[in-house]
């Protein structure tokens, strides 16, 4: 990190990860950070000097020198950001909180703070410093419903802690089309708006100051890339010319219907798809809009990415409506089928204000409005066919089967085995090599997770039926 002048006064941006009712810290094996802190650095006026603290990888600093916080929070994370809000302020600090929730219910957070910024910052956050260095902050301001994107500046990658693999995040658009009840993009609904392609490009070369090896390897980190495909495919046929080793993507699964996107994909040296799969339960997906989820197709394009050197990192919903515990004895093989790589597993969580969470408010089925529980590894509600201790019982089990070392070397043999020899041998062996780098730290960092918050906590209250040998042996597809 660069020596600052300390003749200026000094900002803290903090960007939050911790659950308020942990008892030790947890520091995520994550290789990538996420966008909020190192984005709103870059917004802020040079009158200022800056230091951004991701909360995943190292803990708050309660004895820093600087003068202002910020802190980023999501939902869950609210109570947990009240208290180091609370926290600073006895110290004389002045706090300004932001994000999502912060956005979406400016009234409950706004009174645990100095200022609150409701909206896209980058409207707002110079004008928001330019008041705090004159003393004349107000408690909020508002960017507005969906500004433009243009001129937002590069992030600061320099401020990046090391610990993080990939420092090189950005953006491409904002939004998503679809409207998935669940969704925390459909509380408030806006309009999907894509970003100049030079800025992003801008953007990916704004590597001055970092290694080498960080240099070559990024994330864009979009809900949906593939929004508008016209505008992504001009985006990836630019990102071609970087040469990266690899980048990582996250985009809609119907955008695979479309060839010539998952052949630009390719030919960008994406080496990573964030893909929102959900469930393979057809009527579940519909059942919370997200009708553009065929099951059928799954395995094609999962195949097909895998032969261009492509892993698939996908979203994986457990407790949707229309789950059966006859569907949950079946998971785990039909998981190995469809030849996932690696998933992000996650209990259904009606996020305050989605149009899911006011159904089952409707319906009465909400058994638990603590808002630290929201993060994924609770169960929230009633079920239509499941118990709960059904629910916590196949959430680890199937985790549990998916992330043995027997299955995630099965997955990862399947996946090199598929890529088709393309390029110079050079150029497979570094996509082989950095697709296995990028297999294994995903899985870990799963496989991690899941034994530090989830299995841990469920100890604590109430043990979990047992899991035998051959389950766990059970066999990849």
């Amino acid at each position: 990190m660069k020596k600052q002048n300390r003749s200026k006064p000094k900002l803290l941006i903090i960007v939050l990860f911790q659950n308020l009712l942990d008892e030790k810290p947890y520091y995520a094996k994550n290789p990538a950070p996420p966008l909020p802190g190192i984005l709103l650095a870059a917004l802020t006026p040079p009158e200022i000097d800056v230091e951004v603290l991701h909360e995943m990888v190292r803990p708050i600093d309660y004895k820093t020198d600087a003068d202002f916080i910020a802190i980023s929070f999501m939902d869950y994370l609210s109570p947990h950001a009240y208290e180091v809000a609370s926290k600073f302020r006895a110290l004389g600090k002045v706090v300004i909180g932001g994000g999502k929730f912060a956005s979406t219910f400016p009234d409950e957070v706004e009174p645990c703070f100095d200022s609150i910024c409701v909206g896209e910052a980058h409207k707002v956050w110079a004008q928001m410093v330019n008041d705090l260095l004159a003393g004349k902050l107000k408690k909020r301001y508002d960017a507005g419903l969906a500004p433009d994107l243009e001129n937002i500046p590069a992030p600061r990658y320099d401020l990046v802690e090391s610990k993080f693999f990939t420092p090189i995040v950005t953006e491409a658009s904002r939004g998503c089309p679809h409207p998935c009840t669940y969704c925390q993009l459909n509380i408030k609904r806006s309009p999907y708006r894509t970003r100049p392609i030079e800025d992003v490009i801008r953007d990916l070369t704004n590597t001055k100051g970092l290694p080498f090896i960080k240099r070559k390897t990024a994330m864009i980190l979009d809900n949906n890339l593939g929004g508008s495909l016209t505008n992504a495919k001009e985006l990836l046929k630019e990102i071609a010319k970087l040469k990266f080793w690899a980048i990582g993507a996250q985009y809609s699964i119907e955008c695979l219907r479309d060839d010539e996107y998952a052949e630009l994909l390719a030919k960008a040296n994406c080496r990573m798809s964030f893909i929102g799969m959900e469930s393979l339960n057809e009527e579940s997906l519909r059942d919370v809009e997200k009708k553009q989820n065929k099951v059928d197709e799954y395995k094609e394009f999962f195949h097909k990415l895998n032969k261009k050197g492509i892993l698939t990192f996908t979203g994986f919903m457990f407790a949707l409506d229309e789950d059966t515990p006859e569907y949950y004895e079946s998971l785990p093989q039909k998981l190995e089928e469809v030849g996932v790589n690696v998933i992000l597993p996650s209990i259904s969580i009606p996020i305050y204000g989605t149009p899911l969470h006011k159904k089952m408010a409707d319906e009465n089925r909400i058994i638990d409005n603590d808002i630290t529980h929201y993060e994924g590894d609770h169960v929230l509600f009633k079920h239509k066919h499941l118990t709960e201790e059904q629910i916590y019982y196949y959430y680890e089990r199937t985790i549990k089967i998916f992330y043995s070392w027997k299955n995630i070397l099965k997955r990862w043999w399947k996946f090199v085995s598929l890529q088709t020899f393309e390029g110079s041998l050079k150029e497979y062996l570094l996509k082989t090599v950095l697709g296995s780098v990028i297999y294994f730290k995903l899985s870990i960092f799963q496989r991690h997770h899941a034994q530090q918050r989830v299995f841990d906590k469920r100890k604590k209250n109430k043990p979990v039926k047992s899991i035998s040998p051959a389950e766990l042996d059970v066999k990849a597809a």
